[in-house]
């Protein structure tokens, strides 16, 4: 099966990786407005071949759009357009604004949105790794406006890696990703402003820096080229959550204030149930 990957950066080409080792693709066709990306792609041998948009979606099976989410927008009705039997996915992480764009489309049932979750901080096709989406969680989402034969061939691509599958309508993901994911980037880019103003003595920072503390500011490192995007789709779940997580804050700011040191307590045991639910 000939795949076509639109985007061929950390997600598209972590994808081509797995697809290729496993034998799910025969050849996969690269996509990509930078020439430098496309280069890249094929010195790393991520991808077969470069093309057009146009040729390669004739040329391909499976189609997958991973380009940053404003992007989609305008790329993913121009990809249907072309379309005939050929399946077509996204991997983007905000989806209500991207699904209702193409809603009414005559090829709509070719299209099935997915959010495979998995990443890492970096980008670009240096970036893309084996294994990056190994035993993860992927979203399929608003499946019944998807062919049947489409969704089958989507649901084995990604037991193929394998992944699990979850299956979500497209206003539940946008909500639930916001809490997951987007808050989470959100205070990894204001702690790392946090520390940057505070903490004039960069190799300080370098040398006193802990694994917790590493671990916290790793989204920082994440491309404002894809995040910006997805908060300006996602924005008013984003704006929920992070009312929610300033609120928790000011509670700690508080109890801080009044050395409340009992209460505060309380609120770290509360925070511990967390493990419940991720171990």
């Amino acid at each position: 099966m000939n795949v076509a990957i639109i985007g061929i950066g950390l997600i598209g080409g972590s994808l081509a990786i797995t697809l290729k080792e496993n034998g799910f693709a025969g050849r996969i066709i690269g996509v990509d407005t930078s020439e430098s990306n496309l280069d890249k792609a094929i010195r790393r041998r991520l991808i077969d071949e470069a093309a057009p948009l146009e040729e390669a979606v004739a040329s391909a099976s499976l189609v997958v759009v991973a380009t940053p989410v404003d992007v989609m927008l305008e790329l993913l009705p121009r990809v249907l357009d072309q379309v005939g039997q050929q399946v077509v996915i996204d991997v983007g992480s905000a989806k209500m604004r991207l699904i209702q764009t193409v809603k009414e489309h005559p090829r709509r049932g070719r299209y099935v949105a997915t959010h495979p979750m998995a990443g890492t901080e970096y980008s670009g096709p240096e970036a893309a790794i084996p294994n990056l989406f190994d035993r993860k969680c992927t979203v399929l989402i608003d499946v019944e406006d998807s062919d049947a034969d489409a969704l089958e061939l989507v649901e084995r691509m990604y037991t193929s890696i394998p992944m699990r599958l979850v299956y979500l309508d497209s206003m539940l993901h946008d909500v639930h990703t916001a809490y997951v994911s987007h808050i989470s980037h959100i205070s990894s880019f204001a702690l790392a402003l946090t520390v940057l103003a505070k903490e004039q003595d960069e190799s300080r920072i370098f040398e006193l820096a802990s694994g917790g503390f590493d671990s916290t500011v790793r989204l920082a490192k994440s491309s404002p080229d894809m995040w910006v995007p997805i908060f300006r789709q996602n924005r008013d779940n984003v704006l929920d959550v992070l009312d929610e997580h300033i609120n928790q804050l000011a509670r700690f700011r508080s109890l801080l204030i009044k050395q409340d040191f009992d209460a505060f307590y309380r609120l770290i045991q509360e925070a511990n149930q967390i493990r419940r639910i991720l171990s």
